[in-house]
């Protein structure tokens, strides 16, 4: 089966584990998913994550990150570039979330890194997912 968006595919994962109260969730694995599992880590969004070896291939497994009453950590989650309509932006530029509270995750020269990071090495990048 081709994706056409494996980003797309990666954040809508995350959110309907989320929506069906699921421990974890897994899909295919690429060096791209596993750092925007990474930053959502740092952030404090998901528990953990891990590269797994599968029978084909390699697949990441995100464990999910839910409040003491079982609320998810993650309220929203969203693709803000997209294959056909692709954002980029400068350092100066670089949206906030929700006034600063939620986080972006920017594409950059230097790696992948929160908008955060990205204004602070003054560097721009592709917008590439919305997190709060």
């Amino acid at each position: 089966m081709s994706m056409t968006d494996p980003v797309a595919d990666f954040l809508t994962r995350i959110r309907n584990g989320l929506h069906a109260d699921r421990d974890d969730v897994e899909m295919p694995a690429s060096n791209f998913k596993a750092e925007l599992a990474r930053i959502l880590r740092e952030q404090g969004y998901i528990e953990d994550y891990a590269v797994e070896a599968a029978r084909v291939g390699r697949v990441l497994r995100v464990t999910l990150k839910y409040t003491e009453d079982r609320k998810p950590v993650i309220q929203g989650i969203e693709r803000v570039s997209k294959p056909g309509n692709r954002r980029y932006v400068d350092a100066g530029t670089i949206p906030k979330v929700q006034g600063g509270m939620g986080t972006t995750i920017v594409s950059t020269s230097h790696g992948v890194m929160t908008g955060h990071e990205a204004k602070r090495a003054g560097v721009g990048g592709e917008l590439v997912a919305r997190v709060w």
